[in-house]
């Protein structure tokens, strides 16, 4: 294995496309997984001309270049005949990429074929991965550089699955006039996503966006009434900022019931006073906090993705939080040291 396959193979990779017949050969490639045009590859990778040579129980990709709608028939077709996944890759410098990828999303939907796109920079990465909320399989980077890589493990680490846990509610009192922060995002949020707030870094609550309505308003899905200034809220980049940092153009995670993560940007910010309630829950052997606005609207996510609003909400009912170890946060990055907040 030579050394940049060995960095590959250091820094997570698992598959490989080799685009060339000849470059089968030249490497030991057997720690990977691997797509090429030959046989002597673990998944034979076809295309319009070669796909009726495809044996029975042979892996198969099948490759196609999508810039408009001409050819989704085929790839569709492609994929009801058992290819494993549809590798797609476009034209150098074509505009036109969101609209095939959703359309070949929505026709793909619900079968088990793959989609993995060809991407040129790391950055397109978010771009891929959030197309129709529901995004590609997976990307194919074509890189020889290392730091191309690393940068697309960076990239994916904000668009990765977070854990939530269980907490119980221990306590809900009114505690007096202050500033809560209303955060109206540029994203149509679906049943079961919000933001993660708190008043500790360690112990984020998740609180529902307003798709729900009330009987004195109209549905805001766009809108979360997050909680009261000081209260941290969690970034794509693994940093926290205060909600009163917040404002138009930031970016913001969107996290679901189900733990799943994708980016948003704050499209205003709506800082007023209202009359705010302390809610403290407890998770495993941790408690934490958060302030909130009390009203029909403003919600916590109960573990089956349904919200639960603060005025209906009661000691000993079981909602959805994020918490990990007692570390500091210094500008809003995580840094090993211990803090106590309360």
């Amino acid at each position: 294995m030579d050394d940049f396959t060995q960095l590959l193979f250091e820094s997570g990779i698992k598959s490989i496309f080799l685009s060339e017949i000849d470059d089968v050969g030249k490497c030991d490639f057997s720690k990977f997984e691997t797509y090429s045009f030959s046989s002597d590859s673990d998944v034979k990778v076809v295309d319009s001309k070669t796909l009726k040579d495809v044996e029975p129980n042979q892996r198969f990709a099948y490759f196609a270049k999508l810039n408009d709608d001409s050819n989704l028939d085929e790839i569709v077709n492609a994929a009801k005949n058992n290819a494993e996944s549809v590798i797609i890759e476009f034209e150098e410098n074509t505009e036109w990429k969101i609209i095939p990828l959703e359309n070949l999303i929505a026709e793909l939907h619900g079968l088990k074929t793959k989609i993995f796109t060809v991407i040129n920079e790391p950055s397109e990465i978010k771009m891929m991965f959030t197309i129709l909320e529901l995004g590609v399989d997976g990307v194919l980077l074509r890189t020889s550089n290392i730091d191309d890589v690393n940068k697309l493990n960076s990239e994916l680490g904000e668009l990765s699955k977070i854990d939530l846990s269980v907490a119980e509610i221990l306590e809900i009192k009114e505690v007096g006039i202050g500033e809560r922060a209303c955060v109206d995002t540029a994203s149509m949020l679906n049943q079961g996503e919000g933001l993660l707030v708190g008043n500790q870094a360690n112990f984020m609550f998740l609180m529902h966006n307003e798709s729900a309505g009330s009987g004195f308003t109209s549905p805001r899905p766009f809108r979360v009434n997050a909680g009261a200034v000081q209260c941290y809220t969690l970034l794509p980049d693994g940093r926290t900022k205060y909600l009163s940092e917040l404002e138009s153009g930031t970016e913001v995670m969107i996290v679901s019931h189900k733990g799943l993560v994708r980016t948003s940007i704050v499209g205003r910010l709506k800082i007023e006073s209202r009359p705010l309630f302390l809610v403290r829950a407890k998770s495993d052997d941790k408690i934490g906090g958060v302030l909130i606005q009390n009203a029909e609207t403003i919600a916590f996510v109960k573990d089956n993705g349904k919200p639960i609003s603060t005025t209906s909400l009661k000691v000993g009912d079981k909602i959805l939080v994020k918490t990990e170890l007692n570390k500091g946060r210094h500008f809003g990055m995580e840094v090993d040291e211990y803090i106590l907040e309360k």
